[in-house]
Parts: C-alpha cells; structure tokens; sequence
C-alpha cells in the first residue's frame, strides 16, 4: 500500500503552478519591470534635457 495523499497540498501545489505560469504570461505580455522602466525614463530626460540645452535660441 502506497503512502497517503494530502489532497489539500495537492490542490495548494496546483494552484500555485497555476499562478506561476500566468505570472510568467503576464510578464512577457506587458514588457519590463518597474526598474527597467525607471532606468529608461532616466535615460529619455536626459536625453531631452541634452537636446533642450543645445537648441538655438532664434
């Protein structure tokens, strides 16, 4: 005779593989990260701080 199951950590067990797999969908449906984005943001003001101090003044 085998050992006993505890379905209840089955269903835990199926649930979070469950969510797992979304979160993984999830995350290569709608980009980067949090620091990703702040890192990118960074970069886009100072570009645009760069390109506002070099423009002539007419």
């Amino acid at each position: 005779m085998s050992a006993p199951i505890n379905l209840n950590k089955v269903k835990k067990e199926r649930n979070r593989a469950s969510r797992k797999a979304r979160a993984d969908e999830n995350a290569v449906k709608f980009g980067q990260s949090k620091p990703q984005k702040d890192v990118i943001k960074a970069r886009l003001e100072q570009i645009s701080r760069n390109l506002e101090a070099h423009k002539r003044d007419t």
